[in-house]
């Protein structure tokens, strides 16, 4: 199996970008006064997910990515919830809820799957 060159070849940063590019379209049609609360929760919670995989996988140790991935997981367990949240609030629909969700539990899977086979420390 050949060694990745970047974190951009790791299917789990591009799904994640993914949830990024998904989370702006959701929050984009919110109401006004959410712009502080869940739009810019749910922003900065995704973000988190590729950026926090791109710094891990940048600090070339497994000790640190391992780290930046534990993050990400927990990046992911907020947005998670915020978009539980934003469905009961009848923010986004169930359709759209569901697309999103499945898409970030498999990201969740996918980090989880990584950080078992890396090595403590």
């Amino acid at each position: 199996m050949p060694k990745l060159k970047t974190y951009k070849e790791l299917i789990v940063w591009q799904k994640s970008v993914t949830i990024v590019e998904h989370v702006y379209t959701l929050t984009k049609n919110f109401p006004k006064d959410e712009i502080y609360g869940l739009t810019s929760q749910m922003r900065r919670a995704a973000i988190s997910i590729p950026s926090n995989i791109a710094e891990g996988w940048s600090r070339e140790t497994r000790g640190d990515f391992a780290y930046f991935l534990r993050i990400a997981r927990g990046s992911s367990s907020e947005l998670e919830t915020q978009l539980e949240i934003s469905q009961r609030l009848t923010l986004i629909t169930d359709t759209r809820y569901n697309e999103v969700s499945e898409l970030l539990s498999e990201v969740s899977r996918m980090l989880n799957a990584i950080l078992r086979k890396l090595p403590n420390r």
